[in-house]
Formats: C-alpha cells, sequence, structure tokens
C-alpha cells in the first residue's frame, strides 16, 4: 500500500509537540511492515542545518498563483522518503508563528494536493492537524484516493472558511465553518490520538465547538493512541544521559539525578524527591494549577522542582518569582533542550503533568520509559497510559487525580511524596513502569486496519505483514 504523510512537524528536523514523534515513527514502522510509505514535509529554513538535501529539486509546480518546487531526501535515521515543498514563506527560521501563518499551511496542503495529482500518487493520504486540513476536501473529487485525518489538538482549528475563500479554491460542496470542521466532515476516517481522547471531544467541555460535529461522525472516527520510539529512547544506549542503564540495573540510576542537579543548580541531594515538569507553558498544561500549590509545596516538603520549557510570558516570570523563594531547591530553564529533556527523565524521580486536558501526552511515556514516575490528570491519554499505584498488591505505574482543582494537585503530590520514602515500594513502581510497551508496533497495525477498511481491504494483517512484525517484535539477545 502507497501512503503519504503530510505534516508541519516530524521528528528530529522539526518537532514542537506530540504531532512531530508521531510524523518521525510512525512512518518507519510502516515501512519496516512493508509498505511504501512517505512524508510530504515544508522546507523550513533551518532544515539545511540538521540534513542533506540535494541541490536540484525533482518537481516543480504552481498552487494560489505561487511557483514552489519539491526536494526529495530521507528522513533522518531511516529509510523514509521525504518530499520538501520549497517556497520563500517557508524560509523563515521558525515552524509556527508570523502573520501569514494560515496563508502558508494554506499553500502548502494547495502544494501536496497538486502533488499527489501530477507526480506520485498514493493510495491514501494521512493527514495532520489543521494545516493539512483542505487535503481531505480537495480529494473528495478523487475516488482513488483516501484521506485520513487526524487531529492531534482540537484547540488549534486553523483559518475560518471565510478566509480560505479569499486565499484559495473551496470547492462548491465543501461545507463547515473552520478549515478543521471541513477535514472532520470529508476524511474518509478521522482518528485522534488516544481512545480516550475520541470520546472527550465529542462533549462540551473538551469539543471545542466541535463537539456536536464529532458525535455526528463518531461512527467514522477511531482513537489510536500514540507510540513512542523505544530505540531512540532508550535509557539502555542514550549517548545524552550520565549513567546508561535498564529496569534490571535501575540502581545505577542514582547517577544520572545528581549529575541533573549539579546541571541545572540544585542542591545534590539524592534523598530528596525530585519533581519535574517538560512542557509547554501554557494553560492548557495546567500551569495555573502549579502556581497555585507550589510554595506551599515546597514550603512543606524537603522535594525539589525542575521546569522545563518555554511558553506564555506571565508564567514564564511567576515560576522565575518563586524559584527566586527556593534557591537551590527550584530551577527553571526557559529553552527547548531535547539532550537536557532526556537527563530530566533519567535523573527525576516524578513527572508532574497536571492538563487540563491532554490528546495523548508523549511525555508521560517518555517518562516511563526512563524509570521516572508519572503524576497526572485523569484526561485524554494520560487516562489510558498511567494506573494508579497500588503498592499492596504491587500494581499501577504513576499517580493520578481527577478534578480540574489546586487541592487535587496537591493532595496528588504529598501522596506521591510521601510515598517515595518507602524505597523498596518506590523501585518496584519504577521497575513496572520501565516495563510497559509503548512502541509504535500496536498503533501501526491499528492504522493498517484503517487504512485497509477505507480502502475495501480485509483489515487482517496478511502473512508478510504478520512474520515482519514478529521480527520486529523478537526480544534481542
Amino acid at each position: 500500500m502507497k501512503i503519504l504523510f503530510v505534516s508541519a512537524e516530524a521528528a528530529p528536523i522539526a518537532k514542537v509537540g506530540g504531532l512531530g514523534d508521531v510524523v518521525g515513527a510512525l512512518p518507519k514502522v510502516l515501512r519496516q511492515l512493508g509498505h511504501d510509505v512517505r512524508i510530504f514535509f515544508p522546507y523550513y529554513g533551518f532544515l539545511p542545518d540538521k540534513m542533506s538535501i540535494p541541490a536540484e529539486p525533482i518537481w516543480t509546480g504552481s498552487a494560489m498563483f505561487e511557483k514552489f518546487s519539491i526536494y526529495e531526501t530521507i528522513l533522518p535515521g531511516s529509510d523514509v522518503p521525504l518530499y520538501l515543498f520549497n517556497h520563500p514563506s517557508f524560509n523563515p527560521r521558525n515552524i509556527y508563528g508570523g502573520e501569514d501563518e494560515a496563508w502558508r499551511f494554506t499553500l502548502f496542503s494547495n502544494g501536496a494536493a497538486e502533488f499527489v495529482w501530477n507526480y506520485w500518487k498514493p493510495d491514501v493520504i494521512h493527514c495532520h492537524d489543521w494545516h493539512t486540513a483542505m487535503l481531505p476536501v480537495w480529494m473528495h473529487q478523487s475516488s482513488d484516493i483516501a484521506t485520513v485525518f487526524t487531529i492531534h489538538n482540537l484547540a488549534y482549528q486553523g483559518p475560518w472558511r471565510w478566509y480560505l475563500q479569499k486565499i484559495t479554491w473551496c470547492p462548491w460542496y465543501m461545507q463547515g465553518e473552520s478549515v478543521m470542521s471541513s477535514a472532520i466532515m470529508f476524511a474518509d476516517r478521522v482518528t485522534t490520538v488516544s481512545p480516550t481522547y475520541a470520546n472527550q471531544i465529542q462533549t462540551p467541555t473538551y469539543g471545542e465547538g466541535l463537539d456536536g460535529l464529532l458525535s455526528y461522525v463518531s461512527s467514522n472516527t477511531v482513537g489510536i493512541l500514540n507510540g513512542i520510539d523505544t530505540n531512540l529512547y532508550n535509557p539502555g544506549a542514550d549517548r545524552f544521559i550520565m549513567q546508561e542503564y535498564t529496569a534490571d540495573t535501575i540502581e545505577k540510576r542514582i547517577a544520572n539525578k545528581t549529575a541533573l542537579q549539579e546541571e541545572v543548580g540544585l542542591q545534590v541531594n539524592k534523598g530528596a524527591m525530585l519533581v519535574s515538569m517538560v512542557t509547554r507553558l501554557v494553560e492548557q498544561k495546567g500551569i495555573d494549577l502549579l502556581l497555585q500549590i507550589l510554595d506551599r509545596f515546597l514550603s512543606y516538603t524537603d522535594a525539589q522542582f525542575l521546569v522545563l520549557g518555554t511558553g506564555d510570558r506571565y508564567y514564564e516570570s511567576e515560576l522565575w518569582n518563586i524559584a527566586s523563594h527556593f534557591p537551590g531547591r527550584m530551577s527553571v530553564q526557559l529553552l527547548y533542550n531535547d539532550a537536557l529533556s532526556r537527563r530530566i527523565y533519567s535523573g527525576s524521580d516524578v513527572l508532574a503533568m497536571p492538563s487540563r486536558f491532554e490528546p495523548c501526552g508523549i511525555s508521560q511515556m517518555l517518562a516511563m520509559r526512563y524509570g521516572c514516575v508519572p503524576l497526572v490528570r485523569n484526561t485524554g491519554g494520560l487516562v489510558d497510559t498511567v494506573s494508579f499505584h497500588d503498592p499492596a498488591n504491587e500494581k499501577g505505574t504513576g499517580f493520578s487525580f481527577d478534578r480540574y482543582e489546586p487541592l487535587d494537585f496537591y493532595t496528588c503530590l504529598i501522596r506521591a511524596w510521601e510515598s517515595y520514602r518507602y524505597k523498596e515500594s518506590w523501585t518496584l513502581l519504577q521497575q513496572r513502569a520501565m516495563r510497559q510497551d509503548f512502541s509504535w508496533y500496536q498503533s501501526a497495525i491499528d492504522y493498517l486496519k484503517v487504512y485497509k477498511q477505507i480502502k475495501g481491504i480485509p483489515d487482517i494483517l496478511t502473512t508478510e505483514e504478520q512474520n515482519k512484525l514478529a521480527i520486529m517484535t523478537k526480544p534481542k539477545s
């Protein structure tokens, strides 16, 4: 089967959030299963610094009265063909932002449509978030090309229809007020990045104004949990961390904690519980809850707190202010740094994710991979990946709370702090978390079923696919 991923992000070359992780990992697994999977991607101005790109394009075209060119290369660390959409609007060294954001991603989608109509025709186009949402509308007239539209974050719905009508071709049959709503109506299948989020967005609380539409198309919607690249994120072979370790040698992990404390300016204290957040500093991530309880939590306990991320200037300033009152016990790193995030996962005791909503979440899975215990709010993909710590029965992989209230978050933090004092039980908790399987294999199988269903192919694995999957999942000696 020929499958084209169209996306604004792809790890490791351009990543802002979980979208980049999905597009950077899922195509590799699908190719290993024997399918011809390729990626269509913007030629951002910073890409030549990260990868080798041929000097000459393979194809040129035009859309929205603009000329563009396509360069072909390979996604680093894989054999996945990567088609780069080159236009001056993507020359700046940023992925998102700017007054022309809606215009340039509409042009990008238009370029992708011209590409599949005139150069390489896939069986399925897998579209990701609003940046590619016009593709299901345009492909509606091409019965031989099916479309899957994945909602990574419903809160960002793209430009309104009245604006699209000014800048691009909107077919007579097009419906929907925003580009996101149009994609939901015209895609052959709509997916979200976790089963719980698929149900939540059909309610007014999480539906962002589209809950009625999503309830209407619920029979055409499926939630498929994201995975993580377990080869790329492997504490047993990660060159970015101080000390490599596994679930069976978890006692070695303490070296990463002390190294992390030294690196970020915290007191070197093996016995203090180190709580971290690796996140965008925006309201969705529960930063408002954190600001209401963090001073009290640090005053009541001997815990340490570390924040890595950037975002809203107000949140950045407030976190800096709290940190100034707890020198050596709180550190705020206002930057994006993948290498540091790995050292945080490998050295912290707890990763906090008190999100207001979370479509899937990648950080909690990465944390568990590295033996860092997640503390989450029960929402979206966090429900599907984290189970509550039950020391009496030696079950569970983390801590969780229900209501989006500061007291509930604070209480959950205290429970984690008290549990941390029981070292044997805590070690078993870490090992259970590390042994969870969050690889992409099951998710890839689920997506293959979706592709086959919309193409009228029996949605069972072929003998060839089963054999390749067995090889891929065979434990390494």
